[in-house]
């Protein structure tokens, strides 16, 4: 394990692994559970109510997440949420009952709020991009919470599926105050190009655990984006596995946690078979007192899969006291002939010295504080490939960015 420093002056953990035997990886060199052993099910009597005290609850605030548990398994019953889907003719959209057979292709869940979604939807949003088809725009799927008052546990389902060599771009925008449950299913079939923005900019009091179990063909090729903005608590558990050759999957995440909000990354990437790629990149930005972050990046690279290639890299930046970011990535190799395989993690605090040499220079503390912020998230952000995201969360930071500096001023008037 070595150190280094990028550019923000972040201490960095770097790994590159390449054996001959079974090799597992975890941050601080603790031993970590093949993640080939985790239970996945669709019954939900097989993952008991989390106490927070098992590993993919231990970071979590489970008694604000609670209600979304279905802890007497009668199911969840809120219809507080409305999905609506605008797309182009070369894309289908269907509402489908539960028996739909499309529908758990996928994968299976992966632990108690995923199953809980699974057995309480009560209709589920089918997103086909035809074969062959290549979309003339994006589809957008909005899922809006629109309850009055107390907010009532919901469950929603949404099915994008990708047929062969086909290529198109699906925005699902997550708005107003809910208290939601979700899986998004993601197949991409053979050759198929895909790229799926999911933005999470709830409003306050919303709390959000959504289940991404994505499914790559031969060829198949995905750009799954996460955008982490808004409620209360927002989990997003992206699974991935590959299921023929050559396929490839690129992981971006941004997120912006503020005073009291808690968001979380759960991520799982599985090379089940030979000569595919992936690269994860995830990006975060918190400020104001009891903000916390999560990120758990977690690779496996089965016994089978000669020729992977993966890189997974975290980082993040604390703008204030009383901020929290976990960062915990996790490799775990069983074949030694692989083109590569390794991750970064970083998490840092403002850099005091960037914002001296700025001023030096004449440029305000405020600007010079706007400048090294979007200077993070400015490559990230480059490889979205979506220019109305791009400037959208170009906007979102900005704002975040002036809610920061009003508090510092705020503090200096004291």
């Amino acid at each position: 394990m070595s150190q280094s420093t990028d550019q923000l002056g972040l201490s960095t953990d770097h790994s590159r692994a390449v054996a001959d035997a079974p090799h597992t990886h975890g941050r601080g060199g603790v031993p970590q559970a093949s993640r080939a052993a985790r239970p996945t099910s669709f019954d939900l009597a097989d993952f008991p109510v989390p106490t927070g005290r098992e590993e993919e609850w231990r970071f979590a605030p489970v008694a604000r997440i609670v209600p979304l548990f279905d802890a007497e398994g009668t199911g969840l019953t809120g219809s507080g949420v409305q999905t609506t889907v605008v797309n182009p003719p070369e894309v289908q959209v269907e509402i489908v009952g539960r028996d739909d057979a499309r529908l758990g292709t996928a994968g299976r869940p992966g632990d108690r709020t995923a199953a809980s979604a699974w057995t309480s939807f009560p209709e589920a949003t089918v997103v086909t991009v035809k074969a062959q088809a290549v979309a003339s725009a994006a589809t957008s799927v909005r899922v809006e919470g629109t309850a009055l008052g107390e907010l009532a546990p919901t469950a929603t389902h949404l099915l994008v599926h990708a047929l062969e060599l086909s290529e198109a771009v699906v925005i699902v925008d997550h708005v107003g105050a809910a208290l939601l449950t979700e899986t998004v299913e993601i197949v991409a079939e053979a050759g198929a190009h895909l790229t799926v923005v999911s933005i999470h900019d709830w409003a306050a009091g919303s709390v959000h655990t959504t289940a991404h179990r994505l499914r790559l063909g031969r060829d198949a090729t995905v750009k799954h984006i996460v955008v982490t903005l808004g409620g209360d608590v927002v989990r997003v558990t992206p699974d991935a596995e590959f299921t023929g050759e050559g396929g490839q999957i690129d992981a971006l995440g941004l997120y912006f946690a503020d005073a009291g909000q808690h968001q979380e990354h759960r991520l799982f990437i599985d090379h089940a078979v030979p000569s595919c790629r992936s690269r994860v990149t995830y990006k975060g930005a918190l400020q104001g007192n009891g903000a916390h972050t999560v990120w758990v990046g977690d690779v496996l690279i089965r016994a089978n899969a000669e020729g992977t290639d993966t890189y997974e890299l975290n980082r993040n930046l604390v703008l204030s006291d009383g901020a929290r970011a976990d960062s915990v990535p996790n490799l775990e190799i069983e074949t030694g002939l692989i083109e590569g395989a390794g991750h970064a993690s970083a998490t840092g605090r403002f850099d005091d010295e960037q914002l001296f040499y700025l001023q030096a220079r004449g440029i305000p503390e405020a600007d010079a504080r706007r400048l090294v912020v979007r200077g993070f998230f400015a490559e990230l952000i480059a490889k979205i490939g979506v220019p109305a995201i791009e400037e959208r969360l170009l906007g979102a930071i900005e704002a975040e960015l002036a809610r920061s500096m009003g508090e510092i001023e705020t503090g200096a008037a004291r």
